[in-house]
């Protein structure tokens, strides 16, 4: 039995990041996942990830993004790979509806620099989208795209690069806690280490550890078209089609602009989820692009599959497990977690490290 200071089970974007941070404090880190990250089977993929700072879903993430930015820039020094590429970004709707005025309520608590625009504003700024009239846009020009893979990438690499053993295509099938430390079964095997970070993605509700977390994992689909002419990558873009009815856009990178619909899902289970995209979900994001934004072919060049691990109430889940307080919930991100995934880690690491460590309220397990 080897033992370790910290395992994180699971080496997405949240728990590579948690690992990358470990490693390079120094710690004996096991970092273990079942596939060979970075991989299309979970959440962290897709070519593309927004990241923006004037945050409708709580002004409380704010300060989170701000240090996800740094980290981010400070990744990519490290290990020289590009990661993110300022695109500025819009999000658009009705001056009353949640998305806007959720991000202008961020931009003014934390005087993120920001413009109010109309729809004529929009037509004569970025031609590629046709808002109805009543819409606007709360335009930011720091948000941007985050590259998923080569941040998974090059967090693992970093991690292994500070003394990170980096296990792959090795399940972990169950884990127990004592107050001495925490045991993860992998394989035939039990591994054990003094604390334990469970950043498993949709696989978290299976490995739950006797508490009810009320998580559930939703099927995804994302869509890429190809521009109508080749010019320079536009803004990022949330809409705000109708109360609860959310898309979002990524510019095209070199291959097509990436479009989906945010929380249209049903229920799946990660080891079971249809693949398969149907006619049915490409007719109606085709209907989309073909409505609000002509810089685009109407026709899908092709659709991939994500999963959103989603808490209920859609704040993220980055806490110490109720039942044993050596062990650290994180990765429940309900669909817009990526861009925060190195502060994510960051946070995760001093939960798993620091017994005087606290979690803020918006994250913590005992809202559920």
């Amino acid at each position: 039995m080897t033992a370790f200071d910290v395992i994180v089970v699971g080496l997405g974007a949240a728990g590579a990041s948690t690992a990358h941070t470990l490693a390079k404090r120094g710690l004996h880190v096991l970092g273990v996942d079942q596939f060979a990250p970075p991989h299309a089977l979970g959440s962290s993929h897709g070519g593309s990830r927004i990241i923006r700072e004037a945050y409708f879903e709580g002004s409380d993430y704010v300060p989170l993004v701000r240090r996800a930015y740094e980290l981010w820039e400070e990744l990519e020094r490290e290990s020289g790979a590009k990661l993110l590429t300022p695109t500025g970004g819009l999000t658009i709707g009705r001056p009353d509806g949640a998305l806007v005025a959720g991000a202008l309520r961020s931009a003014r608590v934390h005087e993120i620099s920001h413009e109010l625009l109309d729809a004529k504003d929009i037509l004569r700024l970025f031609p590629d989208f046709r808002p109805e009239s009543h819409m606007v846009a709360v335009h930011e020009r720091r948000a941007g795209v985050l590259d998923p893979e080569a941040c998974v990438a090059a967090s693992i690499a970093q991690a292994a690069k500070h003394g990170a053993e980096i296990r792959t295509g090795e399940r972990v099938l169950d884990w127990c806690a004592t107050d001495a430390g925490a045991t993860v079964h992998v394989a035939g095997s039990r591994i054990s280490a003094g604390s334990l970070v469970l950043a498993a993605g949709a696989w978290l509700p299976s490995l739950q550890g006797g508490a009810d977390l009320g998580l559930w994992v939703e099927r995804q689909v994302m869509h890429w078209f190809a521009p109508v002419q080749a010019r320079a990558p536009g803004p990022v873009t949330v809409w705000e089609l109708a109360p609860d009815r959310l898309i979002y856009t990524t510019p095209d990178l070199g291959e097509g602009s990436k479009i989906a619909i945010h929380h249209s899902g049903s229920a799946v289970s990660p080891d079971s989820i249809r693949r398969q995209v149907d006619a049915s979900e490409v007719e109606e994001i085709e209907h989309i692009v073909t409505r609000y934004i002509p810089g685009l072919e109407p026709h899908v060049l092709r659709s991939a599959t994500c999963m959103y691990t989603n808490t209920p109430d859609q704040h993220f889940l980055i806490d110490r497990h109720p039942l044993h307080g050596n062990v650290v919930i994180a990765s429940a991100c309900s669909g817009h977690g990526f861009k925060f995934a190195p502060a994510v880690g960051e946070l995760a690491a001093r939960l798993a490290t620091d017994a005087a460590a606290r979690t803020p309220d918006l994250f913590a397990v005992r809202r559920i």
